[in-house]
């Protein structure tokens, strides 16, 4: 029979310190700098999106209306793994833009749907427990040192949930809905016991990705088929007469307030966006990153017209935030060569994969990169509301048609 042991703790930073029969406990912080070095021994080194010298950036820098808490998990007295907790309120139609789209469906039951889907929008309002980073794509929720059996790590971690969500009650936080965000089918074992405590799986959108095998520009330009390699070089010419800069962490600076509006031009007009960033973000990981961090932009007649994010995540590139002049688009291709210079950008810092993350699926298709299944996981903590999950989720779930494109001669380009 398992107990449960709740030791006292005096600083206010450490909530709760749970002792479980199986030799695993766990302790809650309200800071990162909190969790400390304890956080340091157990995050993945290969995880830059894991460890603190990321989440104090984003903790100092929240996006609209999200706090943060942090796991630390402990056998006996050494740290063997971590979660990170955001904290956000969601109301489903402040953050489904075709909500607002007025249309006209030429098919009834069409349109009695897409009335349904705002109906239920509404209704879905609360804080939710979000094990994941809402700013991220990929799995940079929790981590377990692979000698911990993953089988007790994942029961542990939903018994922290659980407990976490009753600390922030007492407080006045209610939080009805726990999502663990994002992860590989291969954790199929991870997926199984959500599923068996009460967590409906679902998936939003893949991860796009695409592998570097390719040790320049010209032999990855060189693999494609005839039909888009010529339409790259189409493209890179639309950007005659655009000058392209790398900005120092002065010229961000000097350039936020048209960034930031750029940035929410694009975020707005996305199928589904949970988060608001915080304009001083973007910024904060130039400074305190380096060059981990760069935002390239693209000038015409010395005005900024678009920019892009990348951040180095040791043997990956990811693909971090962008903005561009949705008017201009067209004419200059800006976001096709975006994507293209992000893809020369990670051939010349050797990596390994570019994370193009969620969104604008098939253009990214078009550059090589391939969907990659990520798996969600929900639970509401009232048992009859939780009954409905399911039919919620499948109103609430944006769909976006799309058609993979096959570039590359290998894969016998179309």
């Amino acid at each position: 029979m398992t107990t449960t042991e709740i030791t006292a703790i005096s600083s206010p930073e450490l909530t709760h310190n749970i002792l479980l029969e199986n030799s695993l406990r766990y302790s809650f912080f309200r800071s990162i700098d909190a969790a400390g070095k304890d956080w340091d021994q157990a995050a993945p080194e290969h995880d830059l999106f894991l460890q603190r010298r990321y989440l104090r950036i984003v903790e100092a820098n929240p996006p609209l209306g999200m706090r943060f808490g942090y796991l630390v998990f402990y056998q006996q007295d050494r740290p063997v793994g971590i979660a990170l907790c955001q904290i956000k309120y969601f109301k489903g139609d402040d953050n489904i833009a075709d909500l607002d789209v007025s249309r006209k469906d030429p098919c009834f039951f069409g349109g009695l749907a897409q009335w349904f889907k705002k109906w239920v929008a509404g209704k879905a309002a609360a804080d939710i427990l979000i094990c994941g980073n809402m700013l991220l794509t990929g799995e940079h929720g929790y981590y377990f040192n692979p000698e911990i059996n993953q089988k007790k790590a994942v029961q542990t971690l939903e018994t922290a949930m659980n407990e976490v969500v009753e600390i922030m009650g007492r407080e006045g936080v209610k939080m009805p809905v726990i999502l663990v965000k994002d992860l590989a089918p291969d954790h199929e074992e991870h997926g199984r016991h959500l599923i068996n405590k009460g967590f409906t799986e679902f998936e939003i959108q893949p991860n796009m990705i695409l592998d570097l095998p390719y040790k320049s520009q010209d032999e990855y330009l060189n693999a494609m088929s005839t039909k888009y390699r010529t339409r790259a070089k189409r493209a890179f010419k639309k950007l005659d007469g655009i000058e392209k800069r790398n900005l120092s962490y002065s010229e961000i600076v000097a350039e936020l307030p048209l960034i930031y509006r750029l940035y929410k031009d694009i975020a707005n007009n996305a199928g589904f966006n949970m988060v608001d960033l915080n304009e001083h973000y973007l910024a904060a990981l130039k400074e305190d990153l380096g060059e981990h961090f760069q935002m390239f932009a693209y000038y015409l007649d010395g005005k900024l017209i678009a920019f892009y994010t990348t951040i180095q995540n040791h043997d990956e590139l990811e693909a971090h935030f962008l903005g561009y002049e949705k008017a201009l688009n067209h004419d200059y291709q800006l976001y096709l060569n975006i994507l293209y210079d992000i893809v020369s950008l990670g051939i010349a810092s050797n990596s390994k994969q570019i994370v193009f993350a969620r969104t604008a699926l098939e253009i990214k298709s078009s550059v090589g990169a391939v969907a990659h299944d990520l798996l969600c996981y929900l639970r509401h903590q009232n048992t009859v509301a939780n009954k409905f999950v399911p039919t919620i989720l499948d109103y609430l779930k944006p769909v976006e048609e799309w058609l993979p494109r096959h570039p590359f001669k290998a894969d016998h380009g179309d």
